[in-house]
């Protein structure tokens, strides 16, 4: 499955060189020739710009792909059904033109570096399988990291980073050939900071932060690393305060969930997710104009905006953050149980969790796209912001549970996760989505509807926004 998910990776990488209508010549001019592999090579281009399509809308593109998918899948012996399906929503009008339109199209000429053409060397490639983290806990002062397999030490670098001036002691160990299965929030009495993230799309970096020097030494013993931290046993609480040296100058968008039509949750009482997170959002808009930040709204009304739209909105703005407003809730089963805050940033999670929460955030505008297309879009977008993003979420997840625990009881952490949601991908900036709580809870949905709670929920995220800024 990885070696899959990493061939789509360099596919659609490719795309990015090329424009929608080269992409195409290319394709087309692979399916002309005799090679089997070329052939395959013009199915993933037609299904990675048949992605494309669907996200900008662009019905041309998404009929000429759909016919090269259909085309290239029966050579190849693939199952294109699906695509079948969607390809007879087309009328017999659409197709003829969409024949005449290729038919004027320009040659494709094929490129003399050869990068898609070195036949027995590119079908030869191998890509090495990669170690997932399993677990993280903490045996006494050692913080054990477990894999799912033997590591090598060659896999792992450890270096320091001391800004004397900051006092700032930082502690990185990188794991190479690895991914992360989960976002780790990791925190031990006495130590500012500890962060396991993924650097990149195959290495993991583990960071350790401290405004003093620490007793650092880590071992690696099979499948596990093991970091002593050695520390004192006079340890000092960590108090967390909202940054005030903090550069105003910065455009925020919020985008209130669902909306219209698409109610979101109902919960408790028949509380409506759209309305309960639209008062949030229009909240926290308050705030942040109050404290000198540009901000706008996805909808400032109760009305349907399609997910891909929302983003779009976003990048228009040229925004520097983007924050989607959401409640969760569950079956009535487990509805007095289940409660709590999360936060969630994009990444084509594995988690059964999130898969569910994010379900249930993009059902209202997914028809559109079958089931490969989102987990190949939310696999192949947006690697360079699942960083940023992560730290975002941290400090969201910081603000609002800072407040809320000064002034209610019962707060649960529901931690900060990644996870595959739709109104995230294609966002050009950091992206998070907020999930203020269960509205399916009794007594958390009776809180959501409370305006005081509202305010105070508005404020921490505000000023985890604030302290998100100061550190970045």
């Amino acid at each position: 499955m990885i070696r899959f998910l990493l061939l789509l990776l360099f596919f659609a990488l490719s795309l990015e060189a090329l424009s929608s209508s080269e992409t195409l010549k290319r394709a087309d001019y692979y399916m002309q020739t005799k090679n089997q592999s070329n052939k395959f090579r013009a199915y993933n281009d037609y299904k990675n710009l048949y992605l494309r399509a669907v996200i900008e809308d662009d019905s041309d593109l998404k009929l000429r792909t759909l016919q090269g998918i259909v085309s290239s899948g029966r050579e190849l012996n693939i199952d294109v059904s699906k695509y079948i399906n969607e390809l007879k929503k087309f009328t017999p009008a659409d197709i003829e033109e969409s024949k005449k339109e290729s038919l004027a199209k320009q040659t494709y000429h094929k490129p003399t570096s050869k990068p898609m053409q070195a036949s027995k060397k590119a079908d030869e490639i191998h890509v090495q399988s990669l170690h997932k983290l399993e677990s993280v806990k903490w045996n006494d002062e050692k913080l054990v990291i477990t894999f799912d397999k033997n590591l090598d030490k060659n896999q792992i670098s450890y270096f320091t980073i001391h800004k004397p001036s900051a006092k700032s002691y930082k502690y990185v160990i990188d794991v190479k050939s690895s991914m992360l299965i989960k976002f780790e929030n990791i925190s031990k009495r006495g130590i500012d900071r500890i962060k396991i993230a993924q650097y990149n799309p195959t290495t993991i970096r583990i960071v350790i932060q401290n405004s003093s020097k620490i007793d650092f030494k880590y071992e690696q013993e099979s499948q596990n690393i093991v970091i002593d931290l050695n520390l004192d046993s006079s340890v000092r609480e960590i108090v967390t305060t909202t940054p005030t040296r903090v550069d105003r100058n910065k455009t925020i968008v919020i985008d209130p969930g669902h909306g219209g039509k698409d109610p979101g949750a109902i919960g408790y009482k028949k509380y409506e997710e759209k309305e309960v997170v639209f008062t949030i959002a229009n909240e926290l808009e308050k705030i942040l104009k109050s404290r000198g930040y540009k901000v706008f709204m996805t909808r400032n009304s109760d009305e349907f905006i399609k997910l891909s739209n929302r983003t779009k909105y976003a990048n228009e703005k040229c925004a520097d953050i983007f924050i989607s407003v959401h409640a969760n809730a569950v079956g009535n089963g487990s509805s007095d149980e289940v409660h709590g805050i999360e936060c969630y940033f994009l990444s084509p999670s594995r988690s059964n969790r999130a898969k569910k929460v994010a379900a249930q955030e993009n059902s209202a505008d997914m028809s559109d796209m079958n089931i490969y297309g989102k987990d190949s879009y939310l696999n192949l977008l947006n690697h360079h912001n699942i960083l940023a993003s992560n730290k975002l979420a941290i400090d969201l997840q910081r603000g609002m549970l800072g407040l809320l625990n000064k002034k209610y009881d019962d707060i649960k952490d529901g931690g900060v996760r990644e996870g595959p949601f739709w109104v995230l991908v294609g966002a050009q900036m950091p992206s998070v989505l907020v999930e203020v709580g269960f509205i399916s809870h009794p007594k958390e949905a009776t809180r959501l509807m409370d305006n005081n709670y509202r305010k105070t929920m508005a404020k921490g995220l505000a000023d985890g926004i604030e302290r998100y800024f100061a550190n970045n």
